[in-house]
């Protein structure tokens, strides 16, 4: 039937690769998202990374319609659709997951691809977490790192998988350190680095409590980028994050780090995120979030950037 959902996805993807891939060949750009819930019924993420797929599906796990066989069912469309190989497309249902199981793991297929991303590779693992280890949407935000970080002292925070800090080490970043709580996500950030060539002893990969890191790191740096889930309760912390609630004291023991004229970097997937700038005083707030969305992403919704300098 011509309003089945798989032919509505297939016919939808179809017309949004042929516009798309031009960009990207052009761009030179490997990974992208082909689809972001453009059709209501459909409410699915499709990304393509290289000649892989990544499909998310953002329902209820308790939805009836779309359970783990309609997923089933657009996977094989998609894969279809793009013409890619059906064992490269892989998906997953997200449920609104936060806190402690945010980042939890699917499977143990350790099943790592290496895609190329502005001149840099990266491993991203599109089987076995919610997350592939490589944000699509903070494309063009690393990319403007990577041209103000010659010859600066870089901070990530909440650094995940590296990939901010490997733009910034291989724009000139004089040292850098890179602070997440996760042992798994270090020891990716560091594969990423060594896969670049950047795996030198001046850029350090320090597992911590971002919070308090914050209280005694002794600083300075003159580059900082801030990336929070937008909640966490994970026993590892000390204390709960709730981005919304806490974003301003965050980002205040940020910008103590920061030498004069230093500059912040502040991003959140939270749609509803809304930047107390009376909070923080005497710093200049640049609201980016239009300027650094790509073209694979034309929802204007899909996160929030600022640049917030002392």
């Amino acid at each position: 039937m011509s309003d089945a959902p798989e032919a509505m996805l297939q016919n939808r993807l179809r017309k949004r690769d042929r516009h798309l891939s031009k960009w990207a060949r052009r761009e030179d750009v490997s990974c992208y998202r082909v689809y972001d819930c453009d059709i209501p019924e459909l409410p699915l993420a499709i990304d393509r990374y290289a000649r892989f797929l990544h499909i998310s599906l953002y329902a209820r796990a308790s939805d009836p319609i779309r359970d783990d066989a309609w997923l089933e069912r657009m996977r094989r469309a998609a894969a279809e659709a793009l013409e890619v190989p059906e064992a490269q497309a892989f998906a997953k249902r997200r449920s609104g997951q936060s806190g402690a199981t945010q980042y939890e793991r699917f499977a143990r297929t350790d099943a790592f691809q290496v895609v190329s991303e502005g001149g840099h590779q990266f491993r991203v693992n599109l089987r076995d977490y919610v997350d592939t280890g490589l944000f699509l949407d903070h494309r063009l935000t690393r990319a403007m790192v990577e041209r103000e970080a010659r010859g600066k002292r870089f901070l990530n925070l909440f650094c995940y998988t590296g990939a901010f800090t490997v733009y910034a080490v291989a724009g000139g970043a004089a040292a850098s350190t890179s602070v997440d709580l996760s042992n798994t996500y270090l020891d990716w950030a560091a594969e990423n680095l060594r896969l670049n060539g950047l795996d030198r002893p001046e850029h350090a990969l320090v597992r911590a409590d971002v919070l308090e890191f914050l209280e005694r790191a002794p600083g300075p740096y003159d580059l900082a980028v801030l990336d929070p889930p937008t909640f966490s309760n994970s026993k590892k912390m000390r204390a709960e994050l709730d981005l919304q609630r806490d974003h301003a004291p965050l980002i205040r023991a940020t910008l103590r780090l920061l030498a004069p004229g230093g500059a912040l970097w502040l991003s959140t997937n939270f749609r509803r995120f809304e930047l107390d700038a009376d909070a923080l005083g005497a710093a200049r707030v640049e609201d980016l979030s239009r300027a650094t969305l790509p073209p694979d992403f034309p929802d204007p919704r899909t996160r929030h950037t600022f640049r917030i300098t002392r």
